[in-house]
């Protein structure tokens, strides 16, 4: 008997947590029969334990891969999106490729599929892709914009932080410029094994004042774990005079949990767009929910 050992199929820590979803039910993969679809998809996350597929709990790619088991029946499935969003947080555009064996076109699948996912996540769009296409791998930048509110408001509680304190808005966006450019921003994450650096390269950060609301929007090549969050919470503690620019610098050159404290709530934050080759990101930066 051969002592060779099997040769693994998931090859890192992320794929070996996916297995589920490559194994479902034991399908397998043919390579010749099956199409891949590019799904543009928009949520309210306020109900849901993030985007990523867990066992025991409600989640977006949980329910899309189920609404897909639905439609589609017994044959190899395979959901994939662009990157992770934390429990309660929103997507106005989050990207996913779909692998199934269907003769369906495309706008019939998002009609039918949107026909079983429930009022608060909607397909936006479905086109063919190429096979090759990865709806994580390929994307070149990501982006989020983040609202605060200046009041209280009735309708948009799931949608914003709302600060009672008054906020120094120019030294909130003056302070934002330190965070542009490569970066190591291990003080503004948990520990995650899933992630091989803490470094990345934010690309710009745009700030604006519309009515009762300030936008923030957070272009990088990529986020880890609770970032952006912890990048609103310090430039909100720089806008109500607790914190510096300075208190950026040291975090962004020492190892501290600090930012921890200051993680903004899920509630104001939103996955806006990602990018792929060739395509840029020029839309105004307006607010989602209008608050005056």
């Amino acid at each position: 008997m051969s002592n060779r050992k099997p040769k693994e199929r998931f090859s890192s820590h992320r794929d070996k947590k996916f297995k589920s979803v490559y194994q479902l039910k034991n399908r397998t993969k043919s390579t010749q029969y099956y199409t891949r679809f590019k799904l543009l998809i928009e949520y309210e996350g306020t109900r849901y334990s993030g985007w990523q597929k867990q066992e025991n709990a409600k989640t977006i790619q949980g329910l899309l891969i189920k609404a897909s088991e639905e439609l589609f029946g017994d044959g190899y499935i395979d959901l994939q999106g662009s990157g992770r969003t934390d429990s309660g947080v929103h997507a106005i555009c989050q990207v996913a490729h779909l692998d199934v064996k269907t003769m369906l076109a495309p706008e019939v699948i998002q009609n039918k599929l949107n026909d079983l996912l429930p009022h608060d996540i909607n397909i936006l769009k479905v086109q063919k892709a190429k096979k090759d296409f990865h709806a994580r791998h390929d994307a070149k930048s990501r982006c989020y914009i983040y609202q605060i509110s200046r009041r209280r408001t009735a309708f948009g509680k799931n949608f914003v932080w709302w600060i009672k304190d008054d906020l120094d808005f120019k030294k909130m966006e003056s302070a934002s410029k330190l965070f542009i450019g490569m970066n190591n921003f291990s003080s503004f994450s948990d520990d995650d094994p899933e992630e091989k650096s803490t470094k990345v390269l934010i690309d710009d950060i745009q700030m604006k004042e519309e009515g009762d609301i300030i936008l923030i929007r957070i272009i990088g090549s990529h986020f880890i774990w609770k970032m952006v969050r912890r990048i609103v919470g310090i430039l909100v503690e720089i806008g109500r005079g607790r914190k510096s620019e300075k208190d950026i610098l040291y975090y962004l050159n020492h190892k501290t949990n600090e930012p921890a404290k200051f993680t903004a709530p899920p509630s104001g934050l939103f996955l806006e767009t990602v990018t792929y080759s060739g395509e840029l990101i020029n839309k105004e930066l307006v607010s989602i929910i209008k608050i005056s």
